[in-house]
């Protein structure tokens, strides 16, 4: 039997798709994940701004199957950045010829006369790419805000497909032709919010399959025998889609802490009495260091709706104490001073602490991952999804990932005969 850890989008599209027999042990007391959606006072909140976008138009249909296609919407992405409190296109780099005079010579003049050229992570990337000013004027300082750590310390390819890279070339032919195309330039969101994706994949999956409250405590990889807080399991397989260093605690397989690292993201969901000045954007992202948040989302706008309702970040260090109370009064003073809220009144709002949420990707943990997975591969372990690879994906390659999984163990089956 396949015993899947985690009743979220990758362990549930496994279960979807194996022929195994097969159970899910969820830690909480529903489905969902960091994609579980909140409904208030006629508010529809996620935990997280979720927005789908795909590549595989065959994962598209499948998760989208049981969902009413009448209240599927699918939104062309509008997203600007809000520099010095001027609203610029997304992303910075393709539009500087927005800027003030002088910054644009200062971001063109670094972009073509850049003396770095070799680099080892994330940060010297951003130089060599895109010059000094550049980096310094947002592309470090936001980062810096959403990962909560140095950028020295990530691995030059840390956001991997989803870092919106621009040439040269492109850079220039923007000036005239704007195309702020990036890997998201469409996605769909269901009307009821993010859960509904998890709802249609759990429509494959039998209630008899799934148990809630039901938290990993142990794992015994050489008797094949998962702990939980009720029980004993015996497996065959064992698909993790937890934390990847709490899988490697569980197992007891040595290894090294300070390898792995990530952040902690505070989401306070705000809904207002009425609407704000903002029509147009899904998401703005902000760079200045004086404002706690660096993104901001507007349900509203995706929903066309009449009353302001707000997503709002925050990145925090790992180990950082959040005292939720007085962010909360911070962030309401930020939106204030940034123009979003002006004279409207809040009438419903909640908060969410993820722990982990960006997952810090170095050159240490990339080789860790592929070393530790491949032991516990051998004893039919298998960890998979954004937190189970320890990587910056999206829902769908999750669900790649899951359908690979399958393929390694008919390999490793037939390898075994």
């Amino acid at each position: 039997m396949d015993v899947i850890i985690g009743a979220e989008a990758t362990g549930l599209s496994y279960a979807s798709f194996t022929n195994n027999d097969y159970c899910i042990l969820e830690a909480d007391s529903e489905i969902g994940g960091y994609c579980k959606t909140i409904k208030q006072d006629g508010f529809v909140w996620d935990y997280s701004g979720h927005f789908f976008h795909f590549r595989h138009p065959e994962l598209e249909e499948y998760i989208c199957q049981f969902i009413d296609k009448t209240t599927l919407l699918k939104c062309h992405k509008h997203t600007q950045i809000n520099y010095k409190g001027k609203y610029i296109d997304f992303p910075f780099q393709k539009n500087i010829h927005q800027l003030e005079k002088q910054e644009f010579i200062d971001c063109l003049y670094d972009l073509f006369c850049n003396s770095h050229t070799d680099y080892s992570n994330f940060q010297e990337m951003l130089f060599c790419k895109f010059g000094k000013s550049i980096s310094d004027k947002f592309l470090i300082p936001y980062n810096e805000k959403l990962y909560a750590c140095n950028l020295n310390t990530l691995d030059p390819n840390a956001m991997g497909r989803f870092f919106p890279y621009a040439n040269k070339e492109e850079v220039i032919a923007n000036f005239k032709r704007e195309e702020n195309k990036s890997y998201n330039e469409y996605f769909t969101y269901p009307r009821g919010g993010a859960i509904e994706y998890m709802l249609s994949l759990k429509h494959r999956v039998p209630d008899d399959k799934l148990f809630f409250n039901e938290k990993v405590i142990s794992i015994d990889i050489d008797r094949k025998i998962v702990s939980t807080n009720k029980r004993d399991l015996y497996y065959d397989n064992l698909i993790s889609t937890i934390p990847f260093p709490a899988l490697l605690k569980a197992t007891h397989l040595l290894y090294d802490e300070s390898v792995y690292s990530w952040n902690q993201v505070l989401v306070f969901n705000l809904g207002f009495d009425s609407k704000g000045n903002d029509i147009t954007n899904n998401w703005v992202y902000f760079p200045d260091k004086e404002l706690s948040f660096y993104r901001v989302g507007y349900y509203d706008n995706i929903f066309n709706t009449e009353r302001m309702s707000l997503y709002v970040e925050l990145g925090f260090t790992k180990d950082a104490y959040i005292d939720v109370e007085r962010w909360f009064v911070r962030v309401m003073d930020d939106l204030k001073k940034s123009g979003i809220v002006t004279s409207q009144t809040l009438i419903s709002h909640s908060s969410i602490i993820m722990n982990p949420a960006y997952v810090h990707i170095t050159e240490h943990s990339l080789h860790d991952v592929i070393a530790k997975k491949k032991i516990l591969e051998q004893y039919g372990i298998y960890s998979i999804g954004r937190y189970g690879s320890w990587t910056y994906c999206s829902i769908e390659d999750g669900m790649v990932e899951a359908k690979n999984c399958l393929s390694m163990q008919k390999k490793r089956s037939s390898k075994n005969r």
